[in-house]
């Protein structure tokens, strides 16, 4: 874990148990315990939103459908609206 063996955690056993006594020590590995559970839990976590956000940067963004065609009206033109009037016939 972080290279303790052992001989070296008995040592810090028993150096916990002398300075905390025998009556606080299990009280204080309980809540190391739920401490590191903790860690965990949170460590997981973080992990897999980090996870699904790469996911999701690196996935192709999704195609947008494509727009329904519309009739097309020709638009008037400059021709079209400069036409002569038609003649009126003379009353008599």
């Amino acid at each position: 874990m972080f290279g303790i063996g052992m001989p070296e955690l008995l040592v810090i056993l028993v150096v916990a148990l002398i300075v905390l006594g025998p009556k606080r020590l299990p009280e204080i590995a309980r809540s190391l315990g739920k401490g590191m559970a903790e860690f965990r839990k949170a460590s997981t976590e973080f992990q897999r939103t980090l996870s699904a956000s790469l996911e999701e940067t690196h996935a192709p963004p999704p195609r947008a459908p494509a727009p329904a065609a519309e009739p097309v009206t020709p638009a008037p033109t400059a021709a079209a609206e400069k036409l002569p009037e038609p003649e009126k016939p003379a009353n008599g």
